[in-house]
């Protein structure tokens, strides 16, 4: 039996095979769990062509997370498929637009910025309030991060989403433990996927690891931190909430 034996999981941020999501996917069917997909729009061709390449045929359900319509939708079109309900769901979702990003932190417009605080951050608060009624008897709500202690270059403000990424895990942690739902992040290393290729100067991320991180890196490989994804969507940690796991070989650790 798998540690994920009989659980129903939402993964949503499919796009390639390179996606940590995918592999979250994967290795959650390895481990005996039930998954669907969401995607939406333009998006949604390419999450069911990739939904192709898993093990066992997943339903795929419309639903943009900025759409109201979408989140008030999301309890029935989930026991469409899953008439009991969910064990978790992985928040793989972020955005920002060009100008956030790039050197250009000064001359970002408000529009701009609110954009990647909804997409990256406030979008955590609204997944888990919309998948809330599926919980029975709790569950676990993950999602992926990259580091917001520190300021990196050309990252701008989707490093200040993903602060407020942190902080609202942080708090849904401790509004939503009466309910038994555990919150807790996946703060990765850089992992060459499409949300990367998006981000100008990704290389120089590439260069900081390979140089800082006591364990070996590597930019392609996004299954370490699908499987920490995985293992805190199971039993194994029913008493960890509000946490900030780093699967980043360690730079997070140590200084210069």
């Amino acid at each position: 039996m798998g540690i994920l034996e009989g659980k129903k999981i939402l993964v949503t941020g499919v796009l390639t095979d390179a996606s940590i999501a995918f592999h979250i996917a994967r290795i959650a069917q390895e481990q005996g769990g039930e998954v669907i997909l969401s995607s939406y729009g333009r998006v949604l061709s390419l999450t069911t062509r990739i939904a192709g390449r898993l093990a066992k045929p997943v339903p795929i359900i419309e639903l943009d997370v900025t759409n109201t319509q979408d989140l008030q939708a999301l309890q029935s079109r989930v026991r469409e498929h899953f008439p009991e309900g969910l064990d978790g769901v992985v928040h793989s979702i972020g955005f920002a637009p060009e100008s956030a990003l790039g050197g250009n932190f000064l001359n970002t417009s408000w529009e701009d910025v609110s954009t990647a605080l909804h997409v990256s951050a406030y979008s955590l608060k609204a997944l888990t309030m919309a998948a809330r009624p599926l919980f029975n008897g709790g569950g676990s709500v993950v999602g992926l991060d990259f580091d917001a202690s520190v300021a990196w270059p050309h990252y701008d403000w989707m490093g200040v989403a993903k602060a407020a990424l942190e902080s609202t895990s942080r708090y849904l942690a401790r509004d939503l433990g009466a309910d038994n739902i555990r919150i807790n992040l996946i703060a990765a290393g850089p992992i060459r996927t499409m949300a990367a290729k998006s981000i100008p100067g990704f290389s120089e991320f590439e260069k900081v690891w390979n140089e800082r991180s006591p364990l070996s890196w590597d930019v392609g490989d996004p299954v370490p931190a699908a499987l920490a994804s995985v293992a805190l969507l199971s039993d194994w940690f029913p008493k960890t909430t509000g946490e900030i796991i780093h699967v980043d070989g360690g730079v997070h650790a140590v200084g210069a």
